[in-house]
């Protein structure tokens, strides 16, 4: 099954097409993307019976989980990744947030705050069901799907002050697309073995598996999940894999006209045009 939304509100997509929840529900389940999450386990029996309803109104995809209440992001989580940041990987998840108003669609405009700008992409876990302290064996049981996700980062920002500001750097204004859809986990052969690739004007910048994630997904909820409790709707980004421009020499950095697209196997794609900010 998967997800998306139009205009903020919930949405199936069958096929080519997409359609509204609410209305093709007659209002079982509304319109609100977290409310939906709520309900997760009724939402999914239903969507997996329903092939067809009114259309969703005309508009580009949204983020597929446009309002969590926690925003979660794993930093040097490839281990090629820790090596080109001259670092070990971590003996356990470097855990940061991405604030919520970072979050924006799969196709959008970049607003580039300053000249270093950089991509950064990743598998993004949408929680369907509540969880707390949840071991590794049933983690996949709280995932409602995944999605992809662009984690931008100012990198001045990031390593200003006495110590880094992980959030800030990464919380800018459209620093966090996600979508095109949601995808249950059913839906993939593996869903631990995606490809993912991120692509800069056309030149491939970034490739890997998710399946050399140093922390897979059912361990970064058993871990988080042992401190906090994981709400509906709440968004992980898993980390990013060996690729990024900070790393390269010289370094380099996103400008206006650049356009960044962002894949995963089974998912589909994000594509953000860089503009001035």
């Amino acid at each position: 099954m998967k997800t998306t939304t139009r205009s903020g509100r919930m949405c199936l997509a069958l096929g080519d097409k997409v359609i509204d929840v609410e209305r093709a529900s007659g209002g079982r389940f509304p319109a609100d993307p977290l409310a939906v999450f709520e309900r997760w386990t009724e939402f999914v029996e239903w969507g997996r019976a329903t092939t067809d309803g009114p259309a969703a109104s005309a508009g580009l995809a949204g983020s597929p989980s446009p309002t969590p209440r926690q925003v979660f992001a794993i930093g040097l989580n490839y281990r090629e990744h820790a090596e080109e940041a001259g670092l070990a990987p971590p003996e356990s998840p470097a855990t940061f947030t991405k604030f919520a108003t970072s979050l924006t669609g799969p196709d959008t405009q970049l607003a580039l705050p300053s000249a270093f700008v950089d991509w950064e992409a990743e598998l993004v876990v949408v929680i369907g069901r509540r969880a707390e302290k949840v071991v590794a064996e049933q983690a996949w049981r709280h995932v409602a799907g995944l999605s992809a996700g662009q984690d931008f980062s100012e990198r001045v920002v990031q390593s200003a002050g006495p110590v880094p500001q992980f959030s800030l750097g990464k919380s800018f204004p459209g620093f966090s697309p996600t979508g095109p859809v949601l995808v249950t986990a059913d839906e993939f052969a593996d869903p631990d073995d995606l490809a993912i690739e991120c692509l800069v004007n056309g030149e491939s910048v970034q490739k890997a598996r998710t399946s050399s994630l140093v922390f897979p997904v059912a361990e970064l909820i058993a871990l988080l999940s042992s401190v906090c409790p994981l709400l509906p709707g709440d968004l992980i980004f898993t980390g990013t894999p060996a690729g990024v421009g900070h790393a390269r020499t010289p370094r380099r950095y996103l400008r206006p006209g650049d356009e960044v697209v962002t894949r995963i196997e089974g998912i589909g794609q994000l594509r953000q045009t860089c503009v001035a900010g």
